[in-house]
């Protein structure tokens, strides 16, 4: 097949208007072959920040970073191109910031406005400072830092006046309680050693005696059964009735001896008239000398003499001397 001339010029024209069409955009640094929605965020600082890491939205990754480029001459901020590949609509009051990480890579964030308007391709999201775990860490360390330093040189003053207080004379003491010490150990381990094997022994007759306990749990068991059973009996023996008893009878013995006390009785008015008792004391030692008398002289009462003859001993008028004494 031949091809005409007025046709090959018509593909060279189109050729070359295609051409044209694309080297303006590339020109002007639009990507030829990404028609992915963009939109931009100018920032102080980007940190750690990349191309191509993430852009998220509630932890969902919607993007990448597609360009980091100085915003003007002087670097006073970084303006950050987002590429959006995935087909969300972002609200045009959302916030952007950088999330940075110790153990990963930092990604941009987007907080999610509340608007019904959206942004749409080459639209500018505003931006804030979010220190994350490094600015927090670094916030807290800087006044932690500042007490360290005054530790610190607290520190090495007292060093400095402890270097200064030690003079030859301290530092031979300070080397002979050392010394001391390290006998003083050497004595205690030779004292533990020594008491090591008593204890071992002591440990063993524990040993034994708890499975001497375990052996005889049975029993133990029925010795705290029968003491069980003991009280059990204890408890069901009739104490009130006996207490009553006891009270009833200590109740009586008082009666007796109030009675025996007072003097309105007999064996009280005995027991607080002396006259009474020297009376009787007179009585008791006449029936003596009269038992005497008769003992002594019984023909006096009883005479069964034959002829008659007459006891002219005299009356006793006092106790006989005894060698015992009478029943």
């Amino acid at each position: 097949m031949k091809i005409s001339n007025e046709l090959k010029v018509g593909i060279l024209a189109v050729l070359a208007i295609t051409a044209l069409i694309f080297g303006f955009r590339f020109l002007k640094g639009k990507d030829i072959f990404n028609h992915n929605p963009k939109i931009y965020a100018i920032f102080k600082s980007v940190g750690g920040l990349e191309k191509s890491n993430f852009v998220k939205i509630n932890g969902l990754a919607i993007g990448s970073v597609y360009k980091i480029e100085p915003n003007d001459a002087n670097v006073n901020a970084i303006r950050v191109t987002l590429s959006i590949t995935e087909d969300v609509n972002i609200p045009d009051n959302s916030v952007a910031y950088i999330s940075g990480s110790l153990l990963g890579a930092s990604e941009v964030v987007i907080d999610k406005g509340n608007s019904t308007k959206y942004l749409g391709d080459e639209d500018k999201i505003r931006t804030k400072v979010e220190e994350g775990l490094l600015g927090n860490l670094s916030s807290e360390a800087k006044p932690l830092m500042g007490k360290v330093k005054t530790v610190a040189d607290s520190l090495t003053l007292l060093l400095s006046h402890f270097n200064n207080t030690l003079d030859a004379p301290t530092q031979r003491n300070l080397q002979e309680a050392i010394a001391h010490l390290k006998n003083t150990i050497a004595s205690l381990n030779l004292l533990l050693t020594s008491v090591q094997r008593p204890l071992a022994a002591s440990l063993d007759n524990m040993s034994v005696f708890t499975e001497s306990l375990k052996r005889n749990n049975g029993k133990i068991d029925q010795i705290l059964g029968n003491v069980d059973t003991l009280t059990s009996n204890l408890s069901r023996l009739e104490l009130q009735q006996t207490m009553d008893t006891l009270t009833a009878t200590v109740g009586v013995l008082r009666d007796a001896v109030h009675k025996i006390s007072s003097p309105d009785g007999s064996i009280g008015a005995m027991m607080s008239d002396r006259q009474l008792y020297d009376r009787l004391n007179k009585v008791a030692l006449s029936a003596e000398i009269l038992l005497d008398d008769i003992r002594v002289h019984p023909k006096r009462y009883v005479n069964i003499s034959v002829f008659g003859k007459k006891n002219k001993a005299g009356e006793l008028t006092a106790p006989a001397i005894k060698d015992t004494v009478p029943e």
